[in-house]
């Protein structure tokens, strides 16, 4: 009986140590990454934080269309109302038989390709225009983009230069529609001096290779609305 009672006493005794003992032992193990029973959450020897789920893999989407291919040069023409319409539908194949269409109010396409007449009202109007090259036949949609009418004029004209030295200059213009790329056209290449050009979009440069005053005729069209300049270079 003595001896039953002695053993109470000891265990009785170490109660209060084991708890602190315990906690020490949890708090070393969690510093090395070790999973402890009766911590919640999930842990592996070597992880400091718990695993994340997996991922599925991502849904593989259908890749857009590819447009149909272009069977003329230009889809897309821009005019003004009132204006009379001076464009032409180029096909990439000769020989082409191009059905006349309406394209717009006031507007026609003829069988040679040809836009013909006077915008009535602004807006985005696009017709398909059938295209036969024997007995194949396609359908190409064409856009006729009319604006209402906006004055414009001519942003730089005169363009100083030297021989040798490469010429960096561009016309442009101030007005016009929103958004309407303008056109430029030398209606007389000859009078270029040699060496310089003036591309379709009003950029001018090249490397002059001789001095003199040249005065290149321009025709510049924003929407249909054509004007004629003359751009002067002074070639020193």
């Amino acid at each position: 009986m003595p001896t039953l009672l002695i053993a109470a006493l000891v265990v009785c005794t170490m109660i209060p140590v084991l708890s602190p003992v315990r906690e020490h032992i949890s708090g070393q193990a969690r510093e090395a990454g070790v999973h402890v029973a009766g911590e919640a959450g999930m842990r592996v020897a070597g992880e400091t934080r718990p695993r994340e789920p997996v991922r599925a893999a991502a849904m593989r989407m259908p890749a857009d269309p590819e447009p149909p291919p272009a069977h003329v040069v230009v889809d897309t023409f821009y005019v003004t109302v009132g204006i009379e319409v001076k464009d032409r539908l180029l096909p990439y194949e000769d020989d082409v038989v191009i059905k006349p269409t309406r394209l717009a109010p006031g507007v026609e396409l003829d069988a040679q390709g040809n836009l013909r007449g006077k915008p009535r009202i602004p807006g985005s109007f696009t017709e398909p225009v059938r295209l036969c090259d024997g007995a194949k036949c396609v359908e190409q949609p064409v856009t006729l983009l009319v604006y209402d009418y906006v004055s414009w004029r001519p942003r730089q004209l005169t363009f100083p230069g030297r021989v040798g030295m490469r010429l960096d200059g561009h016309i442009g213009v101030e007005g016009g529609p929103s958004g309407v790329p303008p056109t430029f056209t030398v209606t007389n290449a000859r009078t270029l001096p040699r060496g310089v050009s003036i591309g379709p979009d009003g950029q001018v440069g090249g490397i002059p290779t001789a001095a003199g005053v040249s005065r290149v005729p321009v025709r510049i069209c924003v929407a249909g609305n054509c004007s004629g300049v003359v751009v002067t270079l002074f070639i020193a």
